[in-house]
């Protein structure tokens, strides 16, 4: 397995259908949401990032992709896709996909990113806000619909939208000088939303208080929903429910998640009022 990875801008149309190629072993065979070879490469011409991580065999490991446009007056980066093949996966790549589109976009002037991720995925929680210094504060039910691929079959596609501003010290902090968070006391004084518990072999939440008044508060999630839908339908849903509930209502109220604490089998997000 190569080590070393090449990032660069995909160049001719036989890397573009490789793109395509990669999504379909990533989200199923005959994804329909994926993103057409002309698409991947009409969309450099308008701003758009469409790049891919090369191993030392030149074998494509990895590639992200995104479009920019306004959004309520601003010109923004929205990052549509981004896959790293199974071998692999933890090995950064992800992150290095990121700090070159990051790289990019702020190479012409642009600072604000936004992306979507399943909530109840601890590990895309814990790299976007811990690792990234990115921050959520709009949740979406079911953005993108009913769609063919396996990964979203049983658990719906409810996502957070995070706001990633490249050029702030939360960023810089994080993501370039490499100190991810959360602080191991930054939890103190928080209140969680509702107990999990334990039972028949699985971390189940108990129903929330939609009531707590307070500046901090933690919402747990489990590991992955994935797996846990592969070992109990019902209990994923319960998490998908109560989650959506839980979040919804405090995003309302001007909460923004900030950091993902780790537990034992589960994991809690920190939310605390905006400072935007």
């Amino acid at each position: 397995m190569g080590s070393q990875f090449t990032i660069r801008p995909l160049a001719s149309i036989a890397e573009f259908k490789d793109c395509v190629r990669l999504q379909e072993e990533t989200w199923g065979s005959g994804f329909s949401e994926r993103v057409p070879a002309t698409i991947l490469k009409v969309s450099q011409r308008v701003g758009g990032v469409t790049a891919g991580a090369y191993d030392d065999a030149g074998d494509l490991a990895g590639f992200v992709f995104g479009l920019t446009g306004v959004h309520d007056g601003e010109i923004v980066h929205w990052s549509d896709m981004l896959a790293v093949r199974p071998a692999f996966q933890d090995s950064g790549l992800g992150t290095r996909l990121k700090a070159y589109q990051r790289n990019a976009l702020l190479s012409r002037g642009i600072v604000r990113m936004r992306w979507t991720f399943d909530p109840l995925e601890a590990r895309n929680a814990h790299v976007n806000l811990n690792k990234l210094g990115a921050v959520a504060s709009e949740y979406v039910e079911d953005m993108y619909g009913r769609t063919d691929s396996p990964l979203h079959q049983g658990i719906g596609t409810d996502r957070l939208v995070p706001t990633w501003t490249m050029d702030s010290a939360r960023v810089i902090e994080r993501h370039v000088e490499g100190r991810p968070g959360p602080d191991s006391v930054g939890d103190r004084d928080a209140i969680p939303i509702f107990a999990v518990r334990a039972e028949g072999g699985l971390y189940l939440p108990s129903d929330p208080d939609l009531t707590v008044d307070s500046e901090r508060i933690l919402v747990p999630i489990p590991d992955s929903i994935q797996a846990l839908r592969d070992a109990s339908a019902d209990a994923a849903l319960r998490w998908r429910a109560i989650t959506r509930s839980v979040l919804t209502t405090y995003f309302d109220r001007g909460f923004e998640a900030r950091d993902y604490f780790r537990r034992d089998g589960w994991g809690e997000y920190l939310l605390q009022e905006s400072t935007t």
